[in-house]
């Protein structure tokens, strides 16, 4: 096969011919006939596919009565691709053939060994799925727009009509299914290391929203801990999140610092417009063994520390800069020490503005303190028992913002050292 041909597929097309040829010889072509399923959605594949000739149609849910049409790939197009990047691996939706097709197998192992030569092709990988959908490639996304802007303006005098009805039916039903796909980007499972305990709650305001949080395991005693809150709410702030995720865990592993992995994202968003969005992150690397958290905050709230008595203690902070507003942002750097018994609190203002609204003569300081002097609590249950004072009694229509918060507890007699 003519190399050429590669090379106008704008993913590969910075690909050196040694990486070429390479690409080559472990793909195989692939001929099929019209009504040929090649993926199937929830299942896992090791390969992908690129459309060299015809046309295929993207289905989800198929076979089901809840089957809908996304759209038609043509030629030049990749298949099955982001199924690597999906929380379990499996594909989201069905491809089938609707012509004679001819494509190319691609196994994922090729693309793992090119992203490690080239980490620069995960990220052009990433923006080429953010401009299928900025492209209305994803017609679901765009099909939730439309309704979305057209319930805003005439909910009222449409809410008693039946069309109205069957609309706002269908736009809860693909917010359900954005708010799945939202909820699986977040970490399963928290991490495990000796004389800590970690908890993590994330509550959207709306059925999707712009917090997130993270864990990145980056060598046997260190762990970077991400929190970060997208401005406003709905899909918007849910994309970009996703997107903010995506970076901030690839230049985590690619950065040593707090502060160049903060600066190497916003370098990622100011590339994307964005328009008048933005995103508070802080970003530490916690040591677990001598329980050090040296952090980088753009713009997002401060860090709470608790001694083991409970009481807060002190953390200087300085000015920073929200990302994703200017090229050149300004990010405080701090360091500090969990003492033994003591915690670490993470949060989005969801948590912190609720708290003062609803408890104005209770700060968050002395909540936290109160909810973790119970030695019974753990870490996950103490992050419960904060949404649980921050909704109020049960009143979770009061939560105006996204909540979310992060918890770390230390054992009695780690952590004294500095």
């Amino acid at each position: 096969m003519d190399s050429g041909v590669i090379r106008q597929i704008p993913l590969f097309s910075s690909l050196s011919e040694s990486d070429i040829k390479t690409f080559l010889k472990v793909s195989e072509e692939y001929y099929c006939q019209p009504s040929k399923v090649l993926l199937m959605e929830g299942f896992q594949n090791d390969y992908f596919y690129i459309l060299l000739e015809g046309e295929v149609e993207i289905i989800k849910s198929f076979g089901t009565p809840d089957e809908r049409f996304l759209r038609i790939s043509k030629e030049g197009s990749l298949l099955g691709e982001m199924g690597k990047f999906s929380q379990d691996g499996t594909h989201t939706a069905t491809c089938r053939s609707l012509t004679d097709c001819r494509l190319l197998q691609v196994p994922f192992s090729w693309l793992n060994a090119t992203f490690s030569r080239h980490p620069e092709m995960m990220f052009d990988l990433m923006r080429l799925y953010c401009s299928r959908l900025e492209n209305s490639e994803n017609l679901t996304i765009k099909d939730l727009h439309e309704k979305n802007q057209q319930l805003t303006q005439a909910y009222n005098d449409l809410k008693i009509a039946q069309a109205a009805m069957i609309e706002k039916e269908k736009l809860d039903q693909e917010m359900k299914m954005a708010a799945n796909i939202q909820r699986s980007i977040l970490p399963k499972s928290l991490p495990s290391f000796p004389g800590l305990d970690f908890g993590a709650l994330m509550i959207p305001a709306k059925q999707v929203g712009g917090d997130f949080y993270d864990f990145i395991v980056l060598d046997d005693h260190r762990v970077g801990v991400v929190i970060g809150d997208v401005c406003d709410k709905g899909m918007p702030s849910a994309l970009l999140m996703a997107l903010s995720y995506s970076s901030v865990r690839m230049e985590a592993l690619r950065n040593h610092s707090p502060r160049d992995t903060l600066r190497a994202v916003n370098r990622h968003l100011i590339q994307i417009d964005v328009s008048d969005m933005f995103v508070t992150l802080l970003y530490g690397i916690l040591d677990c063994e001598t329980r050090r958290f040296e952090y980088a905050r753009a713009g997002h709230p401060q860090p709470l520390l608790l001694d083991e008595h409970h009481r807060s203690i002190p953390v200087p902070i300085s000015y920073g800069l929200a990302i994703g507003i200017s090229e050149n942002i300004e990010i405080d750097e701090g360091s500090l020490v969990l003492p033994g018994g003591g915690s670490l609190i993470l949060y989005s203002d969801g948590l912190s503005e609720t708290i003062d609204d609803l408890q104005s003569s209770i700060g968050l300081s002395e909540t936290c303190s109160a909810l973790l002097n119970a030695k019974e609590l753990n870490a996950q249950a103490c992050c419960e028992q904060l949404w649980k004072t921050a909704a109020g009694s049960g009143v979770e229509s009061l939560i105006k913002d996204d909540f979310t918060v992060v918890v770390i507890k230390s054992e009695d007699g780690f952590g004294n050292n500095s």
